[in-house]
């Protein structure tokens, strides 16, 4: 009788609620405390551009919960994309996800500089900037390494957190709504359809990291059953946090006012209950939010290499995994975030590290379009066995809605950012190339062992 290997203690998988945690932690860091101030100077009109996205993001959520239905492995993207179109586009998948999860932390630790700086003035000096921030991004990588049991802990908690000055100022602002706060409905010299378009380049960013639980779907109890309702759960409440959140906003601060505003939030609370303390809160929430979507994020850095790893398309060091935590990939992308940080700060050029994010907002779009291409290519593959006629048409209607969604996401992030951003896959197309040709030197390897030792056991035979 074979005794059942003990569980680690550090080691936890995810359940409903914490998978869900997962996905609205990563999705709202700290752009939402900023968000409305940014889309105000076109209008309410950039409700509309909200309500579109919301649609689009849904639709991807979707589409990742049937997906993962299929396929509940980690790895998300990357293992749909594999399964579907090869080796070659797993990587790719695998490649500039990696890449978008370790620049995003960078700037989600220099973000937050900025908020704890209103805390704790560390922004005189660049040596105490830099430390603040290399202490933002090293402390949840600690809690990763430390085991996925505290990594979930810190998801709902920091969740918790974070949604409690959202919500009073999503929720309360209702009851101090002023209808003449909000303005024109459409501002500027936009055409509508500019306005909308030009106001969701500003948004399309925000729903980044529906794809999170199925990322993460290998330490997910029941992936192919919760992994879908984390997506779809945490990404409708996120959207409806955004959208009353902005709306409240909108509704709570003149509109003259919200155009020039730099703590949006903060000026809602001001507005709503009296006093300066707002700002206080609001930093204090963004820093709360900031500090979850970099320990969220830290583990979903780790996720896709170590899948890939796992299949010889990764350096297979990253599929060293201890305490349910693939940890070299978690120190790796620590250590490449850290050094992109010092080098933002110690530069001199604000630029540089401006246009990294923004490359990180075309590659995080590299895997949703395989994703949902895969997904297609499953629902037109005619094969009776691998497709439900009952709902081939609501699939296809939702991977094409979300494929086009994803498309936007491209267009949105400007020239320059896919340009980079092609060069960045094209850097990895060598990596590729050095994998691909060490697998077949081993599989060669092998085979002329195996032909061999045939060859001597016949001719052992023979004699």
């Amino acid at each position: 009788m074979t005794t059942p290997a003990p569980q680690n203690r550090h080691a936890r998988r995810f359940g409903l609620p914490v998978a869900t945690a997962l996905v609205m932690g990563n999705i709202i860091g700290g752009g939402i405390f900023l968000l409305p101030a940014s889309v105000a100077p076109f209008g309410t009109i950039s409700l509309v551009a909200f309500a579109i996205l919301t649609a689009g993001a849904i639709a991807l959520a979707l589409v990742f919960g049937r997906l993962a239905e299929r396929h509940p492995r980690t790895g998300g993207p990357y293992v749909y994309a594999r399964e579907a179109f090869g080796d070659f586009a797993g990587f790719l998948a695998a490649w500039s996800y990696w890449i978008t999860t370790w620049v995003s932390n960078a700037a989600l630790a220099v973000a937050a500089v900025g908020y704890l700086d209103v805390l704790i003035p560390v922004q005189h000096s660049t040596a105490a900037t830099i430390a603040a921030a290399l202490l933002l991004q090293w402390l949840p990588a600690l809690a990763n390494l430390a085991g996925t049991r505290y990594v979930g802990a810190v998801q709902v908690v920091s969740t918790v957190l974070k949604f409690v000055p959202l919500l009073l100022v999503a929720v309360g602002g209702l009851f101090f709504f002023d209808t003449a706060n909000l303005g024109p409905f459409q501002a500027g010299d936009h055409s509508a359809a500019g306005a909308v378009s030009a106001s969701a380049a500003i948004l399309l960013f925000s729903y980044l990291g529906v794809e999170s639980a199925a990322v993460s779907a290998g330490e997910v109890k029941d992936p192919a059953r919760n992994v879908g309702r984390a997506t779809i759960l945490g990404t409708a409440a996120a959207a409806g946090i955004y959208l009353l959140g902005t709306l409240s906003v909108f509704g709570t601060v003149a509109h003259d006012e919200l155009v020039g505003s730099t703590a949006p939030f903060s000026d809602a609370v001001d507005s709503m209950f009296g006093g300066s303390w707002g700002g206080t809160v609001v930093a204090l929430a963004a820093l709360v939010s900031m500090v979850g979507a970099l320990n969220g994020w830290t583990l979903l850095s780790a996720q896709t290499p170590y899948a890939a790893a796992k299949d010889g398309l990764f350096p297979q060091v990253f599929a060293t995994k201890r305490r349910g935590v693939p940890t070299v990939g978690v120190l790796v992308t620590v250590v490449l975030a850290s050094l992109l940080t010092v080098y933002n700060y110690t530069a001199g050029s604000q630029r540089v590290f401006e246009v990294l994010v923004l490359v990180t907002t075309f590659t995080a779009t590299v895997p949703y379009l395989l994703a949902t291409a895969a997904q297609i290519h499953h629902l037109l593959s005619g094969r009776p066995d691998r497709v439900d006629r009952r709902r081939l048409v609501r699939d296809a209607v939702l991977a094409a809605a979300a494929f086009g969604f994803s498309m936007w996401l491209v267009a949105g992030s400007g020239y320059a950012a896919v340009y980079q951003g092609v060069l960045f896959l094209f850097a990895g197309v060598l990596v590729y190339a050095w994998m691909s040709a060490r697998r077949n030197r081993v599989a060669n390897t092998e085979e002329s062992g195996t032909c061999a030792q045939s060859y001597s056991t016949s001719s052992v035979a023979g004699r």
